[in-house]
């Protein structure tokens, strides 16, 4: 993560702000500062100046991601050592994290876990962010329902909390229906991914097919402000989208 060693380096000269601004300041011991310092902040021996456009991104996106995950862990009232187990394993096998990267992920979520911001706050200000770009949406709430689901269930507590996401980020009823189906049985996982039905046509299926391998290229999701580890999340539902395909040509005889 190209903005860990600044973090852990000093003060940064950028506005972050809100619920994201606080637990990733508590987080690091330090505060924000607004951009009007940053003549200050270059002038002083080792001045950190302030992290750049894509390293805020990547910010944004891994506390929002490990804060609306404490939120939901917490849902109903505590934090159970099977959600903490999910937790970690999503950290380890999931996004491969280091050392020093699962200890921020833990420092991130148990500020959150302490933070008297609702979910939906953390939820709105990543939304303001990525709103744009619908397949870093979608990644989110894949990451909050893998975790949410790690036990083989949802509680009532977190399908709301979910659903308040899904509200936020603006993910049809349908949209979000399909998503949860990849982890709790509903429909078939594999049209799932693909974003479509059964009942598709084979010209259907090939097009959300091209759709879907052009948005999650590991070339074009590179360049949209993810943290490394993150990338490989993505990269790992690239080929989930090329498994499902080839499983339903193979189903369909195309």
């Amino acid at each position: 993560m190209s903005w860990l060693g600044k973090m852990i380096g000093g003060t940064i000269g950028f506005a972050l702000g809100g619920p994201i601004g606080a637990v990733a300041g508590a987080a690091f011991g330090h505060t924000f500062v607004d951009k009007r310092e940053e003549v200050y902040l270059n002038s002083i021996p080792g001045g950190q100046g302030y992290l750049s456009s894509n390293e805020e991104a990547q910010l944004i996106f891994f506390t929002a991601a490990f804060s609306m995950l404490a939120k939901i862990c917490k849902a109903d009232g505590k934090i159970s050592d099977k959600e903490i187990l999910a937790v970690e394993r999503f950290m380890k096998r999931d996004l491969q994290l280091d050392g020093d990267g699962q200890e921020t992920a833990k420092r991130i979520f148990r500020q959150a876990v302490d933070s008297p911001e609702p979910f939906e706050a953390f939820a709105g200000q990543f939304y303001m962010v990525f709103r744009t770009q619908p397949n870093i949406i979608e990644l989110m709430v894949d990451v909050l329902l893998r975790v949410s689901t790690a036990d083989g269930d949802i509680s009532q507590e977190e399908e709301s909390m979910l659903l308040t996401a899904t509200h936020i980020f603006r993910v049809s009823s349908t949209d979000y229906a399909r998503m949860k189906s990849r982890y709790v049985k509903a429909t078939n996982k594999y049209y799932a991914v693909l974003k479509c039905d059964e009942s598709a046509s084979n010209d259907e299926i090939k097009k959300k097919y091209r759709t879907l391998v052009t948005e999650y290229h590991p070339d074009k999701i590179e360049a949209k402000g993810l943290p490394e580890e993150f990338i490989k999340f993505a990269n790992d539902k690239f080929r989930e989208i090329q498994e499902a395909y080839e499983h339903i040509k193979k189903e369909r005889g195309l």
